[in-house]
């Protein structure tokens, strides 16, 4: 059965770029990589839309300070969606329950049909890139994206340098391939530990997973992230660390992979240098 949604949709017409920040396991930063993601293609000019497809376990609204908000509806019956800023519009499902300790106990077909609500049913206007923060893992999320958007750009792979975490990596990689999605790079997040008293990096983990595993598979490797403490309490306090800390060295991390992401050659690049 073709669950596609047609290329003649209304809001897939709209939409120039789809990427898929994806991780093979939990707690890697996945969410903190979409977020700023997110924020840092926005603050640049683009119009963003952040699609927070974590059904247990969604943080979106945490990490841009916007849990108090609420989507609304036009005149068309859409809904609108919560607006971060000029150009950013984000959704999640913590908006549609009835408290933030409230479980999403679902199967797949249901997170399948939301999935292509999120898609179709939101008012997304014109899109340079919307964005899917996917919960860890190769399981139903990812496969209904794939599965219902015409062409997905690419997938953002995020990974720790542990090769526990590579491990898992390498399926999320294979998940892709198999699927004959693109992957427009990997991400090592978590990368050295940077002490805020004198600025020394301590590899926590290890060094050069990310760069060996990128080789390996023929993928970008679109750098590393070092870890700070600013980076969590930002992440706490609803503050991108790309605008609350734009100095830090996880920051200009972060910008440098978003300049290897614009010059990725599957990139419809729509908006003016």
């Amino acid at each position: 059965m073709d669950f596609k949604i047609s290329a003649e949709n209304e809001n897939i017409k709209n939409i120039d770029n789809v990427l898929v920040v994806m991780s093979g396991k939990g707690g890697v930063g996945k969410s903190t990589v979409s977020t700023n993601l997110a924020v840092e293609l926005s603050s640049r000019g683009y119009q963003v839309g952040l699609i927070d497809a974590d059904m247990h376990g969604p943080d979106i609204p945490q990490m841009l300070g916007l849990v108090d908000d609420r989507p609304v509806m036009d005149e068309n019956k859409k809904i609108v969606p919560v607006r971060y800023s000029n150009n950013l519009r984000v959704i999640s499902i913590e908006y549609f329950l009835p408290s933030r300790d409230t479980p999403v106990i679902w199967r797949g077909a249901l997170k399948h049909k939301m999935i292509e609500q999120f898609i179709t049913d939101i008012a997304w206007g014109k899109l340079d890139f919307l964005i899917f923060d996917l919960p860890p893992g190769t399981g139903d999320e990812a496969l209904s994206i794939v599965q219902l958007i015409p062409k997905v750009t690419g997938f953002v792979i995020v990974g720790t340098p542990q090769e526990v975490a590579m491990i898992d990596v390498k399926k999320a990689i294979n998940f892709a391939k198999q699927l004959n999605a693109p992957v427009v790079g990997l991400i090592e997040n978590m990368s050295g530990f940077v002490c805020p008293h004198c600025g020394e990096t301590t590899f926590i983990f290890k060094k050069g997973s990310g760069e060996k595993i990128s080789k390996e598979f023929g993928i970008d490797f679109l750098g590393s992230i070092p870890m700070e403490a600013s980076v969590v309490e930002d992440g706490d306090d609803g503050t991108p660390m790309v605008l609350s800390h734009p100095e830090s060295n996880s920051s200009k991390s972060f910008k440098s992979i978003v300049d290897r992401i614009l010059v990725y050659p599957g990139l419809k690049k729509s908006k003016d240098a």
